[in-house]
């Protein structure tokens, strides 16, 4: 038997080993760190006997898909600890994610955090006792009166959408049997150290007709020491939450009897906002953008022209008597069709090409309740939507330019190094939720490929994540908590035009199909905001601040005299207010602080005397004095650089 390694070389062996057995030959440093291994490509647990020739490869906690099994097992773990504890409970599913893992519960009293003491106990207690864990593989019918026998509803529901002729399995530890795929460690003593960190409510496979589940989130870790320190990067994390920060700081609000995902931005939250649009729909303006108004509803005609109704509707608010079209309003989830038909409204020659149109829409989209938070993901929101209409050599161009407006917009705002890129890519599993043939896919995926690659972006690849109309680079951020949301999007569309019959002249005077380009420039103003909350934990950069000075009276006397520089640094062109209340100047620049103003200006008689200012850098301390013009010099040029300091 003939084993190809990682690194190319080969090993022999006389018989067959375990996977285990294998490694030790390797190394018995690597043994002993030995989570998974991958045989042929496909992951297998370290006692999977290898009885012919193939790859292979071990996999340790320091790989992502070695984080992924150790994690999943200890979620089976708590599961394990759950169901001996709470013996009526329903189990549901337990995957690893980022940082961690979680598994969803359906309890028949509902537990709190409170009671994480005890099921952390009775994890140990299993991990202490080193169970074997072994795969059990089975047929359909065995497992259903497995599942049946052990009364798990759920379990039954996700056996049900498994494929047939795909192997079923079930993994075991001790006397507790779960529906899983695996693979996992070999024994519950593999586990380190691990802790819950939080309990949220869920609803069974993110729909909210579905029963709403107990979601318990936890984490694992080799060292005890990598733990202690994650933990504490998750308290400090608590801390710069923007759900916690822009409530404190009243960027934001939400309020029970106007609903869960329409947050209510306040006057400081709404003034950034403002900024960023202004400055967005500029720079818009100076790259060949047109700028666009369209109505935030319309007849569903629309939509089904776009195919959104076929592929999208679950996700769209609407009004009205389904079984008559033409009485149906839908809340515009994206503006595409609309700027479609203003496209439409004269002909146009490829000397016209390209069209590049953007807009500031409001837009709607029905999230799940157990999937909303914040400001992240929202029912109402502002999107710096746009929609490039080209010819398909002007395809590649026009797609760089829309990255290099991203790219920049994500240097100004300071988050260049908190992103990733994603090439989002159909199903062909599942091409029912796709409009265009497999032909189709295959040629349009290959050019925004090559052009991904003809730019130099280092991207992931994610299936299934394509548009129905075709694929998608988007821009990833990640939450203080590490949950990833898409920032911003390009997407190549070569279905649409066809659709709305769109149409230019070509150079040979013939009609010609266009091809299509969405993309937003700073994605959902909401989203952002948040990113750039947690990003500054609500120091924002000065050109950014809703409130940039505050200028402080030392004294009754010198309140006027406050107000004054207060209304001069406005005409000049800064966004200043002024505190001249009968409180001690101690806590005037406390409450500065807190509302953390780059700038305290403070005005005392000596100041008011010789008519200068004695200023105050919220990160760079005292300034010294300096008159009102000078500072107004220096605050505008670090407003006009964006300068982030």
């Amino acid at each position: 038997m003939q084993l190809t390694l990682k690194d190319g070389s080969k090993m022999s062996f006389d018989g067959a080993m375990s996977a285990l057995d294998v490694t030790k030959q390797i190394s018995e440093g690597l043994a002993r760190a030995a989570i998974v291994c991958r045989i042929d490509g496909k992951l297998a647990s370290m006692d999977t006997i290898i009885d012919k020739d193939c790859n292979f490869e071990v996999l340790t906690f320091n790989d992502e898909d070695g984080k992924k099994v150790y994690r999943h097992t200890c979620a089976h773990i708590l599961a394990q600890a759950v169901k001996n504890i709470y013996p009526t409970v329903q189990l549901a599913i337990g995957p690893a994610v980022d940082n961690g893992f979680y598994y969803d519960f359906d309890f028949k009293t509902p537990i709190t955090q409170a009671d994480f003491e005890k099921i952390e106990a009775e994890m140990k207690s299993i991990i202490k006792a080193n169970l074997p864990i072994t795969r059990i593989e089975c047929s359909r019918e065995e497992a259903g009166e497995r599942i049946a026998k052990m009364k798990q509803i759920y379990k039954a529901e996700l056996l049900a959408d498994i494929p047939e002729g795909e192997t079923i399995s079930f993994y075991q530890q001790g006397d507790f049997i779960d529906l899983c795929s695996g693979p996992h460690l070999t024994s519950t003593g593999k586990i380190k150290a691990f802790k819950l960190t939080s309990l949220t409510g869920a609803y069974w496979r993110g729909n909210e007709k579905n029963k709403m589940l107990t979601r318990i989130y936890g984490t694992c870790f080799e060292k005890k020491a990598d733990l202690d320190e994650y933990i504490q990067k998750l308290e400090e994390a608590k801390l710069r939450d923007h759900n916690k920060v822009g409530r404190e700081m009243g960027l934001f609000m939400t309020d029970e009897n106007i609903g869960q995902g329409l947050p209510l931005i306040m006057p400081k939250g709404a003034r950034i906002i403002q900024i960023m649009q202004r400055f967005v729909e500029d720079e818009e303006q100076k790259r060949g953008y047109l700028l666009t108004k369209t109505p935030i509803m319309t007849k569903n005609n629309l939509f089904i022209t776009s195919g959104h109704w076929d592929h999208y509707k679950d996700k769209m608010f609407y009004i009205g008597d389904e079984d008559v079209d033409d009485e149906i309003l839908c809340l515009r989830p994206m503006t595409c069709p609309f700027q479609f038909t203003i496209y439409k409204n004269g002909l146009k020659s490829y000397r016209d090409l390209p069209v590049r149109y953007a807009e500031t829409a409001i837009e709607f989209r029905k999230e799940a309740s157990g999937e909303m938070h914040g400001l992240t993901r929202i029912r109402q929101f502002t999107l710096s939507d746009g929609h490039i209409v080209c010819t398909p050599d002007q395809l590649e161009s026009e797609f760089q330019g829309a990255v290099d407006l991203i790219k920049y917009l994500i240097g100004i705002l300071g988050l260049q190094d908190d992103v990733s890129y994603r090439f989002s890519r159909w199903d062909p599993k599942d091409p029912d939720k796709y409009v265009g043939s497999a032909e189709d896919w295959d040629k349009v995926e290959t050019a925004m490929q090559t052009i991904l690659n003809d730019l130099h972006i280092d991207y992931t690849e994610a299936w299934g994540e394509a548009a129905f109309y075709g694929p998608k680079l988007d821009v990833q951020g990640k939450n203080v908590h590490g949950k990833e949301d898409t920032l911003f999007t390009v997407q190549i569309d070569f279905s649409l035009a066809t659709r709305f019959d769109m149409i230019y002249i070509d150079e040979n005077g013939e009609k010609a199909r266009p091809l299509i380009i969405h993309r937003s420039s700073i994605g959902c103003y909401e989203r952002t905001l948040a990113m750039l909350i947690e990003k500054y934990n609500g120091a924002f950069p000065m050109w950014l601040a809703p409130e940039q000075a505050r200028v402080l009276s030392l004294t009754d006397r010198t309140a006027d005299k406050a107000k004054e520089v207060r209304n001069k640094l406005f005409d000049l062109g800064l966004r200043a207010e002024a505190d001249v209340r009968s409180e001690k100047l101690g806590k005037k620049i406390r409450e500065a602080q807190l509302d953390k103003v780059p700038y305290i200006i403070v005005i005392g008689d000596k100041e008011a005397e010789q008519n200068v200012i004695s200023v105050r850098h919220r990160s760079e301390g005292d300034l010294g004095t300096m008159t009102v013009e000078e500072f107004v010099a220096k605050a505008l040029l670090e407003v006009a650089t964006k300068e982030i300091k």
